[in-house]
């Protein structure tokens, strides 16, 4: 099939799952979207169990397979949806929350990682630093799925910035860690580094240093063009080139694409609505962003859902799978509370800080495009099934739920 033709299917098939969830599941859409996803694919595969010779589950997993996944979100959607979500963050209000959300973007992945890591490869027999790349892909908080279900959450300002904060930028710095410890963990396949820890920190600092100088001088340029403008339409195709096009230019130059489309994002949705726009262009380009971001969101979902074709599902793999799960969760407790408890001291914290952003840390397609994009091995097929299975109770489990606990403990004075 050509990438047109998928693309077409793909939201044919958003728009009909979606429209299901709305009459007759009413989940939040893009939960019901993937579960809706998920139950057509256990379908298939049930079927391909009856009647073996229709081999419909093969031609699901060659058409599953054909999609890349994981090219198709980190080159191309990532991008976009980093921007959008970047663009509704206003910088004056993370501006009051910058020390929590760096300290949770920084000490809190590497905690995590360590945790998840540690674990895994104790109950795996994993080497070490294969299972750090596995805590490192399932560390960072989607911020496609955590701002698509604490959206309709009743959260104090403070509160919805430190998440969004904290699930934009950290999922930019566990992209880079992960880079860097593929580097260390698989030095034949990967050169970026060397194999050596000097060569993975200067991949580091020139990744994520270099996305977001890249980010702020691409979104100031485009702000300074902006201001010489008044033509929504031409406005608001300025802001889908600097999406695109500074996404692919970070790309080619190897510096971190996901910071860089948060930091341009993060201009261009203060300083160049403040400036660079006119009120009706301000109207237009919010509500353009908002209907890509709902759409690629749609899209994602179902992507994530038919990925299931991907998994191994191997009684050992689906244990693994299993504790993983309690792994992750432990390990985003710790990334939360060591900060939030740092912090303590010197400043106030909304109430139920600690779960709500414990429990509102979800995973999402990023995770899985990470897994799928392991170079082939040994460990791969256990990586990729435990990451699905991390991923999948996030959203389902936790995104039906966190906005509750949100509403729940938020309000109640005597929690932290």
């Amino acid at each position: 099939m050509t990438i047109l033709q998928i693309t077409s299917l793909l939201i044919v098939l958003a728009g009909v799952f979606g429209a299901i969830n709305y009459l007759v599941l009413k989940l939040p859409s893009a939960i019901g979207i993937l579960i809706v996803a998920l139950f057509a694919s256990f379908g298939l595969l049930g079927l391909d169990l009856l009647w073996p010779a229709l081999g419909v589950a093969d031609e699901v997993r060659g058409f599953v397979t054909g999609i890349h996944f994981s090219d198709a979100l980190l080159e191309g959607m990532l991008g976009l949806l980093l921007f959008a979500g970047a663009l509704h963050v206003k910088i004056s209000d993370l501006r009051a929350e910058w020390l929590l959300v760096l300290l949770m973007a920084t000490m809190g992945v590497a905690i995590s990682t360590v945790i998840i890591g540690t674990g895994f490869s104790w109950l795996t027999g994993m080497p070490l630093l294969v299972a750090f790349v596995f805590g490192a892909l399932v560390s960072p908080t989607d911020p496609v799925a955590v701002m698509g279900v604490l959206r309709e959450a009743n959260l104090r300002k403070s509160l919805e910035t430190q998440i969004a904060g904290e699930s934009l930028f950290n999922d930019g710095v566990g992209y880079v860690v992960f880079l860097v410890l593929v580097g260390l963990a698989f030095p034949a396949v990967d050169h970026h580094t060397g194999g050596s820890l000097a060569g993975a920190a200067t991949l580091f600092v020139r990744e994520a240093l270099g996305g977001a100088v890249l980010g702020l001088v691409l979104g100031w340029l485009t702000f300074r063009v902006m201001r010489l403008i008044d033509d929504y339409s031409l406005e608001v195709l300025l802001t889908l080139g600097l999406a695109f096009g500074g996404y692919e230019l970070a790309v080619w130059l190897h510096v971190s694409a996901p910071i860089m489309a948060v930091c341009a994002g993060l201009l261009i949705g203060e300083v160049g609505a403040k400036y660079g726009m006119s009120q009706e262009t301000r109207e237009y380009v919010d509500a353009f962003w908002r209907m890509v971001d709902e759409i690629l969101n749609a899209v994602l979902f179902l992507m994530i859902g038919f990925e299931v074709f991907a998994i191994a599902f191997e009684l050992e793999f689906l244990t693994a799978g299993a504790v993983a799960i309690l792994f992750a969760l432990v390990a985003r407790l710790a990334a939360v509370a060591i900060p939030v408890l740092i912090l303590r001291p010197f400043r106030d914290f909304s109430p139920g800080v600690i779960p709500i952003m414990t429990w509102g840390g979800l995973k999402g397609g990023i995770s899985v495009a990470l897994a799928l994009s392991l170079p082939d091995g040994e460990w791969k097929p256990l990586i990729l099934t435990a990451t699905y299975m991390v991923v999948i109770f996030s959203i389902i489990v936790q995104g039906l739920t966190v906005g509750r606990l949100a509403n729940r403990v938020g309000r109640a004075p005597d929690l932290v």
